[in-house]
């Protein structure tokens, strides 16, 4: 464990959402999004540069998409032995969400959406070479001492 990965606190779903002020922001799969609808791409640049002057928001590394309708923003920690959501990502979202309506960005909940391919096969290690061509697949930490 690296010692970034020692200052981790790690927080549940659950734990996210039972936190006052970031009611903007849902968590799917294993980290927390928020959609922000703006009215062009050229204010959606503005909220990502406003997003990247929050203080130690580089150290998250959250994951945008902009597009010419809206805004995308992940939360999530990826270390070698955790994939989630951390203390910090309940305030950064505050942060992105204060941002966004600063500059009258509404945040729209019910646009945060993922999609997930999990692939189930008998012979794993079979086929793992294929999806990893396929799809550049990597073997999480955890994931690779089952196989």
């Amino acid at each position: 464990m690296t010692y970034a990965e020692s200052k981790i606190v790690r927080i549940r779903p659950q734990q996210f959402h039972g936190t006052v002020g970031v009611e903007d922001w849902r968590v799917v799969g294993e980290g927390a999004c928020a959609y922000f609808r703006t009215a062009s791409f050229a204010v959606g640049a503005q909220f990502v540069q406003a997003i990247s002057e929050i203080p130690g928001v580089g150290e998250e590394h959250p994951d945008v998409d902009v597009r010419q309708e809206g805004v995308t923003v992940r939360l999530i920690t990826v270390t070698g032995n955790y994939y989630g959501l951390t203390e910090r990502h309940v305030e950064l979202a505050r942060q992105i969400s204060a941002v966004a309506r600063t500059l009258g960005i509404p945040a729209d909940p019910s646009a945060v959406q993922t999609v997930q391919v999990t692939i189930d096969a008998l012979a794993g290690p079979g086929v793992v070479a294929f999806w990893r061509a396929l799809l550049g697949y990597r073997d999480r930490v955890r994931a690779a001492a089952r196989t």
